[in-house]
């Protein structure tokens, strides 16, 4: 998985406004439409776009044809396109794939709000600025087209309807996803997120967008939903068993990465100054409920793998190698157990100094189990196995106090503070010398112009070669 990303927080979300984007000479939405040997389908739904943006559209929009790889006379129906009607551009990409057409077309958009549809325009247009209206307000930082809201209303094969929601329980099962409809070709993403996002995702065919949602989803950025009327086209041409061996690789790359921490989300979550979870209550320790919740459920875990092991270990050795060999394996298990799910330390930085500081901890606990130990042998001399349990289990709550105060404190700090304290920093010096984070006087981050292709009549046709 990629991780070359920038981890800089984004800026709180807040309302787009069109006179800023009129005033820099950029549309307030790109609508992008990859498209592979679409000659007969790709003028009339331009026009139909076209048209209702027009119509129904409140800000400046652009409409940017992506054809990635054509054989056909595709790019001539683009170029015409972007010739005769304004608002309209065409790129060409030499490489197939429409993850990789999006992910270039997005990355060079000087656009605020960037959106994507289907060369056949199966979804109903009116549900566009209902899509898009939620990242404009800044609301939301994703929005997605959903056929399967219980108020869209669909007009499809069963077979299509069958693999629609099959891969969807997929997604949920193996990858936790909430969001309902990962392959209705209808989304739309601001393009400050899109920023962070695009250099995480490594798919560039049908599963890019499934993979943004998943990556979106998991940093805590929030996806907008909006149900769709939708009528499949009898005529498309997507491979279906060849698309869906391709999702269901890429589903188990994503949940690998996720599985073993291998990609930073941590550096995108929350990411915004106005998530209400970040204001804390006077008097009342950040997270400290939350962890407090996840460290008991580990402990108990952590307990009874304890006991189990102590019980095996015991049929071959006394009662204090038992308890030191019990106790060292449920504690490297309890470390990374509650690095990831209590204190919410992803990657694998930092992660050999927590096992080490883990245990420390773990010393500590044992002297306190070993003591208890020593003392019920002295006192009863030869205690039955279930006293010894009785003693190890009271023991070892004085342990997990302990050790739940250690972690909080010395092993796993609140991070968040010192975030705060190096944004803050950041932010005086940005104050201080006049920049933006980007050090662009503060105004909004441009990505360098596209090489521009070698026919110089059509000045809104462009050829980007894939850099991947």
């Amino acid at each position: 998985m990629r991780t070359d990303t920038p981890w800089s927080a984004l800026p709180a979300r807040d309302h787009l406004l069109a006179g800023e984007a009129d005033a820099a000479g950029a549309p307030v939405l790109d609508v992008v439409v990859p498209v592979y040997n679409e000659e007969k389908d790709l003028e009339p739904c331009v026009l139909r776009l076209h048209g209702h943006l027009a119509r129904t559209f409140p800000y400046a929009f652009r409409i940017t044809v992506a054809d990635n790889a054509s054989t056909d006379r595709t790019p001539e129906v683009a170029r015409r396109l972007a010739r005769t009607l304004p608002g309209v551009r065409s790129y060409r990409l030499e490489e197939k794939g429409r993850g990789r057409a999006l992910r270039t077309v997005w990355s060079h958009s000087d656009a605020p709000v960037l959106a994507y549809m289907d060369v056949d325009l199966s979804t109903d247009l009116n549900a566009l600025l209902p899509l898009v209206a939620p990242l404009i307000s800044g609301h939301s930082d994703l929005a997605i087209g959903s056929r399967l809201a219980r108020s869209s209303r669909v007009v499809r094969g069963t077979k299509r309807e069958f693999i629609s929601r099959a891969y969807n329980i997929i997604l949920r099962s193996s990858l936790a996803a909430r969001f309902s409809d990962a392959q209705c070709g209808f989304k739309a993403i601001r393009r400050d997120v899109a920023q962070r996002l695009l250099p995480m995702v490594e798919d560039t065919g049908w599963f890019f967008d499934t993979e943004l949602l998943v990556l979106a989803e998991r940093a805590g950025l929030r996806i907008h939903e909006v149900p769709v009327d939708w009528v499949d086209d009898p005529d498309s041409t997507v491979h279906l068993v060849r698309t869906a061996t391709d999702d269901l690789k890429g589903v188990w790359r994503v949940g690998r990465a996720l599985a073993v921490g291998a990609l930073p989300l941590d550096r995108l979550a929350r990411p915004f100054g106005d998530d209400p979870r970040d204001r804390g209550i006077g008097g009342v320790p950040r997270g400290l409920a939350r962890q407090l919740v996840g460290f008991c459920v580990v402990g108990a875990l952590s307990t009874l793998a304890y006991l189990a092991l102590y019980s095996l270990f015991r049929l071959g050795v006394g009662p204090q190698l038992a308890n030191a060999g019990a106790l060292l394996v449920s504690a490297v298990a309890n470390t990374s157990a509650n690095r990831r799910l209590t204190f919410g330390v992803r990657g694998r930085g930092g992660a050999v100094r927590h096992q080490a500081q883990g245990l420390v901890v773990f010393a500590i606990g044992l002297a306190l189990t070993s003591g208890s130990l020593a003392a019920l042998g002295a006192a009863a001399g030869s205690p039955s196995h279930s006293t010894e349990l009785a003693v190890l289990i009271a023991a070892n709550l004085a342990a997990t106090v302990l050790r739940f105060l250690l972690f909080r404190a010395w092993v796993f700090p609140d991070r968040d503070r010192g975030v705060d304290d190096r944004s803050s920093d950041d932010r005086s010096s940005d104050d201080r010398s006049g920049e933006g984070p980007d050090g662009d006087a503060g105004g909004p981050v441009h990505a360098p112009a596209p090489r521009p292709s070698a026919e110089p009549a059509d000045e809104t046709h462009h050829e980007l070669r894939n850099t991947r």
